[in-house]
This record gives C-alpha cells, structure tokens and sequence, in this order.
C-alpha cells in the first residue's frame, strides 16, 4: 500500500511524463493520448528491469550512467520542446489532426523513450528498491511492485487522456492551441535546461 501511495503521488506531479501526454493528446487526439500513456507504462517497465536484476545499485553509484542517461533524456525534452515552440496549433477533428503524419506507434514511443530516459523516473524507481522494498523481500513480489506502478501508470495517463479530449473541452482548447503547445514546449524545454544543470 505505502509502494502504491508514493508510486501515484509521484505519477500525479506535473512532469516530462504528464506534458507528452498532453501535447500528444490534444494535439492528435485520444487514440495518440493512450498510445503515448501506454507508451509511457512500458517505459516504466525498462526502470524495473534493472532495479530487479541488481543493475539499480551499479547506475546509483554510478556518476556516468547516470550522468549518461541524465543528458539523454534532457536532451530528448530539448528536441520536443523545440517541436512544441514551433506549433502551429492543432485541429479540432481527429481526421484534420492526422495532417501531422504522427502514427499511434509514434506517439507509443514517444511516451516509451520520455519515461525511459526521464532521470526523476530513475532515481523514484532507485529510491524505491533500494530505501522502501528490502533487499530480501522475494523477487516475485518486487514483480508484483513494478507491475502494479507500470498499470498504474498507465490507467493514470490514459484517464488524462480521455479526460482532456471530451469534445466540448477539446473544442474549446482547440481555440487557444498554439499558445497550449508553445507553454508545454517552454515547459519541456525548461525541464530539459533543469536537468542538464542539476548535479548528479
């Protein structure tokens, strides 16, 4: 339960995570939203990965992993960032948005690689088998941990997805989109400058 409750007050905090779900969601429509919110559960699941198999504690004490997958990530939010400043707004009719040649598999791995390199994801999933699941605690059940924040996760974004493309909300944020998209790519763009800057 405590897993849960820390895994979802972190899931709810604006961040790299929430801001690709939102770009992608009202700006291609629902259908992309839950592809990137699924997109960002697998994610989740590579952070899992390797806190299970013991390699968590060689990048926690590692300042180049870590570093290494820190510039990685910010600079991916730079790059969307760039995108988003550069929108011209989005249409209303999912049919008018596809004119972006965005497919569902992208905006999947858009969600998968934001979350995958996103550094605050690494260091929750460290601090969560390293300082709250203890060592012995069978590996079946950290399965069962990682598994429950992947679904988690995903219902959670795929909610905000459904959520910020009602018709009537998306029809009236459709008339303020280019300024939507510009804020969200200032936003990932400040987040980028935030983490290459932040020490290790």
């Amino acid at each position: 339960m405590i897993v849960m409750s820390i895994s979802f007050v972190a899931m709810i905090s604006p961040g790299p995570d929430f801001l690709i779900v939102l770009r992608n969601a009202l700006g291609l429509g629902r259908k992309h939203g839950i592809a990137t919110a699924l997109g960002i559960g697998s994610g989740l699941s590579i952070h899992m990965a390797y806190c299970i198999m013991g390699i968590g504690l060689i990048i926690s004490q590692s300042i180049v992993l870590f570093s290494a997958i820190k510039y990685i990530g910010a600079a991916y939010l730079l790059w969307l960032g760039y995108k988003s400043v550069k929108s011209k707004g989005w249409a209303i009719e999912a049919k008018s948005a596809q004119n972006k040649q965005k497919s569902i598999g992208k905006a999947f791995a858009e969600g998968f690689i934001t979350n995958a390199f996103n550094p605050k994801a690494t260091m929750f999933f460290l601090a969560l088998f390293t300082q709250v699941i203890a060592p012995e605690t069978p590996i079946s059940w950290q399965f069962i941990y990682g598994l429950s924040i992947i679904g988690l996760a995903s219902i959670w974004f795929t909610t905000v997805s459904v959520v910020l493309t009602q018709p009537k909300l998306r029809a009236v944020l459709a008339k303020f989109s280019k300024w939507i998209d510009r804020v969200t790519g200032v936003m990932l763009i400040g987040l980028g400058i935030k983490i290459f800057t932040e020490k290790a």
